[in-house]
């Protein structure tokens, strides 16, 4: 598997040279792109997640220090290595307190370059193998789960002990969970594309591992299995920190498809401020982890984001029920026929009287309805609304029956989709009205939006882009340039006062950015639109 490589110039031809030169395939890298400047090679390296990150130090907007701290902060795995000009001992220091792989001096030819790629290369194997190891893997597996602490975790969230007992517990085992708010995270690996030479098992320890050295420090976290998933109790000061635990999540989640290939979906529960509600917590946070089919794997999804109303279907205790109601929620009509046709062919076909087969099947719609009222769902343009609910369908044979609660439940799924669609369209709509009044203020940015609509970054990300087809700082940079260009042609005011007036401070860059946009200066764009006028 070849390494990807992200090149940082702001001199094109030098650019040009170190992709021609060098056999970048013999060595085991691909270049995944180039950039001109900090800037520019920031957004990048969100969209390509590069392995090995090449920058000259000295460009314009932001130097190779400021974008090797930014990538370090963002990207701690990524590998750096700073090529200059410039043979300064206070680069070399900075350099080194960035832990930066590699440092050359300009002109590099060939031959050097190639070696310290080699040298790149071999260490990365290193790392890619470190995880990859099998029996490191088992042996991490057969010492590092701590028995008591495990069966305590597990007992807890499965309901096995009362609140009573939890003192005793927590002394007895040495359980430091002083919060003060808590909050359950599934960590789960999908066991459908396991790389070559692992096993799922061995592959979701390797997993728990990484979670613990890259997210259990920040969040004093503790860990254990359950079910097959990793879990994680992550200790805060505020339940405002969730959107920060779910952001966290969410880096997590694709640096493991990126170092490990493994395919990492993190749920994130509701907060809690004592150890006993932690069964809820964990309940949401495995809820959050089924919205996957929605909203897609490798990501971190938080349950109070995604479905602060639809949650309240846990406690219908009959399992067949409990499997139609959830597949309401994020199964496909297909998946909602098949429960339903089971659900009518096998149980209530096992009905021993009339009087029980009625019971059913009351219970049965009145499990639909609650689920209707709990979620907000109208029914009054359901299929047959003007219909009595019950008498009628008591009527009817059990084929015509199975038929119409399949209709009702579609419906009901249709509603919770549709409600879904138009709660994430009017956050993208609250998210336009902020730039179009914001956009003038340089701090804009989507971190800026994302904590004034209290959301998560990587949860407001996908969504963003799923309605809009492009990422929030795409739009807000098109947005920008939209109201530069009008300001061109509507005022004989400077190129640079626009750039300020629209979010710029470094008139420079301002041009810079306009010209990506449109192809031409802002001086040249408005002589050129002023001629066509004339």
């Amino acid at each position: 598997m070849a390494y990807s490589v992200l090149l940082v110039d702001d001199e094109e031809e030098a650019i040009r040279v170190i992709m021609d030169k060098i056999d970048w395939e013999g060595l085991g890298f691909t270049i995944a792109g180039h950039a001109g400047n900090g800037v520019l090679a920031m957004e990048m390296a969100e969209e390509c997640q590069p392995d090995v990150v090449m920058t000259d130090i000295k460009m314009p907007y932001m130097d190779g220090l400021e974008l090797a701290r930014r990538l370090k902060h963002e990207y701690p795995a990524v590998r750096i290595l700073l090529c200059t000009g410039f043979d300064e001992f206070e680069y070399a220091k900075e350099a080194v307190h960035l832990e930066v792989e590699e440092y050359l001096l300009k002109p590099v030819n060939a031959q050097e370059l190639t070696e310290s790629f080699k040298r790149l290369r071999k260490s990365l194997d290193e790392e890619r193998a470190e995880k990859q190891n099998v029996r490191k893997l088992q042996n991490y597996y057969m010492e590092s789960l701590p028995l008591l602490q495990a069966n305590f975790y597990s007992s807890l969230i499965d309901g096995r002990i009362s609140k009573s007992d939890i003192p005793k517990y927590i002394n007895d085992y040495q359980i430091d969970l002083t919060g003060p708010v808590l909050c359950c995270v599934d960590i789960h690996t999908s066991a459908s594309d396991v790389p070559e030479g692992m096993t799922p098992l061995l592959l979701s320890m390797s997993v728990q591992r990484e979670a613990q050295e890259r997210l259990g420090k920040a969040w004093r976290a503790r860990f254990f299995t359950y079910l097959t998933d990793t879990i994680m109790i992550a200790q805060m000061e505020n339940g405002a920190k969730q959107t920060e635990l779910t952001d966290d999540c969410d880096r997590f989640s694709k640096t493991m498809l990126r170092l490990a290939g493994a395919k990492v979906t993190c749920g994130i529960g509701d907060v809690c401020e004592d150890i006993g509600g932690l069964r809820d917590s964990y309940s949401g946070a495995r809820e959050a982890v089924s919205y996957r089919v929605l909203y897609g794997t490798g990501r971190a999804i938080s349950i109070m984001e995604i479905a602060p109303k639809e949650k309240n279907y846990q406690d219908v205790g009959d399992s067949g029920l409990h499997k139609l109601l959830k597949e309401i929620h994020t199964g496909t009509p297909e998946e909602i026929k098949s429960s339903l046709t089971s659900y009518f062919d096998e149980t209530l076909a096992g009905a021993k009287s009339i009087q029980q087969y009625h019971a059913m099947v009351m219970e049965l719609l009145g499990a639909m309805y609650r689920f209707a009222a709990m979620n907000d769902i109208d029914t009054s343009g359901e299929p047959g609304a003007g219909e009595d609910k019950y008498d009628r369908l008591l009527q009817m044979d059990r084929t015509e029956l199975r038929d119409k609660v399949i209709e009702k439940a579609i419906f009901f799924h249709n509603s919770l989709s549709s409600a879904r669609s138009s709660q994430g369209h009017s956050l993208v709509q609250d998210a336009r009205d902020y730039v179009r009044d914001h956009y003038d203020n340089p701090a804009l940015s989507l971190d800026l939006v994302c904590r004034t609509l209290g959301l998560s970054n990587s949860y407001f990300s996908s969504l963003f882009k799923k309605e809009t087809g492009q990422s929030f700082v795409q739009y807000l940079t098109g947005y920008r340039m939209e109201q530069a260009a009008r300001l061109l042609l509507e005022s004989s005011e400077k190129s640079y006062v626009i750039g300020r007036r629209v979010g710029y401070e470094d008139a420079n860059y301002f041009s810079y950015v306009f010209k990506r946009t449109f192809g031409q200066s802002p001086s040249r764009y408005r002589s050129e639109h002023m001629e066509q006028k004339e």
